[in-house]
């Protein structure tokens, strides 16, 4: 069973690298530009989830990115394939990842809140 999760990861690690290396060849400047977050293939790697970062786009971005990201996905997988030599390429199902921008969020509110304490303890001194 470990043997077959080395596998798996072995193949996200190297989808990881080569989607990118494919979005860069096309023509599009906006998917040219679009940052691959992570990789999770299913257990017989017929079909991967690809998170995106999405921090940077509006909804309407989004929905433009992931409407051509569908359209352009069997040159993703031709690229991915021909790069690695397989014989079949897991179908791509693409998301935005939000994890990175509600870090963020946490990250401010607990700054705010540390200067909050820290306001209060100068004010008692």
């Amino acid at each position: 069973m470990i043997d077959k999760s080395i596998k798996i990861q072995r193949t996200q690690s190297v989808l990881r690298e080569l989607i990118p290396e494919a979005l860069s060849t096309l023509e599009d400047e906006m998917l040219r530009g679009v940052c691959v977050v992570d990789v999770e293939c299913s257990r017989g790697k017929y079909d991967a989830i690809v998170y995106l970062d999405g921090s940077i786009y509006d909804e309407a971005e989004k929905r433009y990115i992931l409407s051509h990201l569908d359209r352009v996905q069997r040159h993703i997988q031709t690229h991915c394939m021909q790069a690695e030599g397989w014989f079949r390429c897991p179908r791509f199902t693409f998301h935005f990842d939000d994890s990175l921008e509600r870090q963020n969020k946490m990250d401010a509110l607990f700054a705010k809140v540390e200067e909050e304490l820290k306001k209060g303890k100068n004010n008692d001194a």
